[in-house]
C-alpha cells in the first residue's frame, strides 16, 4: 500500500535538505496508515488490549529531498508469524526514484507486556496480517 508525504520545511536542515531523521517518522506514519486500511488502526489495537512496540529500525538512504517535495511510501509485509511483524518501507519520489530502502519490526504485547498470542486471540488480525505476508513471498 502506498502512503504520499509532502516534505515539510521544518523538517530540512540549514542546508535545505531533509534532516535523517523524519524518514523514521514518515514510516511511523505510513504504518499507521497501513493498519488502518486493513482495518486495524491503533485505536482498535488499543481497544483489543494490544500495544505495538517498535522492536527495530535501518534505513538505507538513497537520494535526498527538500521542500515540498512528494515521497511514495509503499509499505509491505516483509514477515509475520504471529509475535512479530516485520515491514519493508520504498521511499521514492514523484520520477519513481528511491529515495529511502528502510525496515522495522515490532512486536504484538498486551498491556502488562507479555506476547500476544495473535492466532488464538486475534484470529482476524492474524489472518490479514499473514495474507499480506504471503502476497510478498508469493512476489519473489
Amino acid at each position: 500500500m502506498e502512503y504520499v508525504h509532502t516534505v515539510q520545511y521544518y523538517e530540512t536542515d540549514k542546508m535545505g535538505i531533509t534532516h535523517h531523521s523524519n524518514y523514521i517518522r514518515w514510516m511511523e506514519e505510513a504504518r499507521v496508515d497501513f493498519l488502518s486500511r486493513i482495518g486495524w488502526d491503533y485505536a482498535k489495537l488499543e481497544e483489543a488490549g494490544i500495544v505495538s512496540p517498535v522492536l527495530h529500525v535501518a534505513c538505507d538512504y538513497k537520494q535526498s529531498t527538500t521542500f515540498s517535495d512528494r515521497v511514495h511510501i509503499h509499505v509491505t509485509v516483509k514477515e509475520f508469524k504471529g509475535v512479530k511483524l516485520h515491514l519493508a518501507y520504498e521511499m521514492k519520489d514523484d520520477n519513481g526514484k528511491a529515495v529511502c530502502l528502510a525496515t522495522s519490526s515490532h512486536a504484538f504485547l498486551d498491556r502488562t507486556g507479555r506476547p500476544v498470542r495473535m492466532k488464538q486471540d486475534h484470529p482476524e488480525l492474524f489472518e490479514v496480517l499473514s495474507n499480506h505476508a504471503a502476497e510478498v513471498q508469493g512476489r519473489f
